[in-house]
């Protein structure tokens, strides 16, 4: 059984407490009258994550990020202790806060050890015997390779400087050919990379370009996909930007009076996105639901309508990232979802369906 820890201080982190509250309700989901444990595979299936989404909020060598919406639904079919949820909804808020400023100073690294990946538990990670922290060996007399060590203290200046050197180059560069007059409105790998003005902690945001590529392009593919078959284009919303995407890219661009060069940037993705809010259907709504699915709060419902959960889901990212919290995706908030994208996950399993809108999990 799960024993919430006391002492150390990242164990008094929201996200580690509530894991390990999300933890034991499901260890001791069995043990009430009539009770029977899911295993992690079905309880995913309920609440409409995949299960390592759902292994990592149960799993407290990781903080947890479960949104208040998942925690609440695990509540729900645990039947936890009433008592606990509102210790629940707390410790959630102030995890996901927490997680926000992470992810707006840059990445934390994960602790060592495994990840939960089975219904049975953790796996613990391991150090070398007589191993310090920056990896060399204690008492360890200088020998051959110690004048490597003391040369390396230069490479980091000369990388930096290079690398100055190499900005202010590509700089001249990018000034000289986006000048005033220099060339037509269109959506290439340089223009793509335009900065947006207004954009969450102040930092200018930059639409992401997507182009035709052999690899799958994961929950943002999709999205573009299911925004041009609101369009009415008929292609495939499965991530991958084949002909037929660029084909519907490119006629979509004719349409809007755009260059017709069949890449997705900052000139083609403002006219693509559009406002919706609750009672909306279609496949612009499959279009959001993508990027909120994928946007690590995790348990997005992509039905194809936008229903009270959406919304709450859409405020919720909303306020996470410095947005005014109105349930409804203005093209700023298209732009954040486009670009807080979780690492690419496999295609969902209800996306193997060809139907117009997929069914919501079981």
């Amino acid at each position: 059984m799960a024993h919430e820890p006391k002492d150390q201080d990242r164990e008094q982190r929201p996200g580690v407490r509530l894991a390990w509250l999300l933890r034991r309700w499901w260890e001791e989901a069995g043990n009430a009258p009539g009770g029977t444990r899911p295993t992690q595979q079905a309880l995913a299936s309920r609440i409409g994550v995949d299960q390592t989404t759902l292994s990592r909020y149960l799993n407290p060598k990781h903080t947890s990020t479960a949104p208040p919406r998942v925690v609440e639904t695990l509540h729900t079919h645990l039947r936890a202790p009433a008592a606990e949820l509102e210790r629940a909804r707390e410790l959630c808020r102030a995890a996901l806060e927490e997680n926000s400023r992470q992810r707006a100073a840059g990445p934390e690294p994960e602790p060592t050890g495994g990840t939960d990946t089975t219904d049975g538990g953790t796996t613990d990670g391991g150090t070398t015997d007589g191993g310090t922290a920056d990896g060399t060996t204690d008492g360890a007399p200088d020998g051959p390779g110690a004048p490597n060590r003391r040369r390396s203290r230069w490479t980091v200046p000369a990388l930096v400087a290079a690398a100055l050197v190499l900005a202010f180059v590509a700089g001249t560069v990018v000034r000289d050919q986006y000048a005033p007059g220099s060339r037509t409105p269109t959506d290439g790998a340089a223009a793509g990379a335009a900065p947006v003005s207004g954009a969450p902690n102040e930092e200018a945001l930059q639409w992401p370009l997507l182009l035709k590529e052999k690899g799958d392009q994961f929950a943002r593919g999709r999205a573009l996909q299911h925004l041009l078959r609101e369009e009415e284009y008929e292609v495939k919303a499965d991530g991958f930007f084949t002909d037929e995407t660029q084909e519907a890219v490119m006629a979509f661009q004719r349409r809007k009076h755009l260059s017709p060069d069949g890449k997705v940037g900052k000139h083609t993705w403002p006219q693509l996105v559009k406002e919706l809010g609750p009672g909306a259907e279609g496949h612009a709504v499959l279009a959001l639901q993508e990027l909120l699915n994928n946007s690590g709060q995790g348990g997005t419902e992509v039905s194809g309508r936008f229903t009270a959960a959406t919304a709450d889901d859409l405020r919720f990212f909303q306020r996470s990232h410095g947005l005014v919290p109105s349930g409804r995706s203005d093209v700023q908030t298209w732009l954040s979802l486009l670009v807080f994208q979780s690492p690419p996950v496999h295609a969902p399993e209800y996306q193997r369906s060809m139907s117009p809108f997929p069914s919501a999990p079981a």
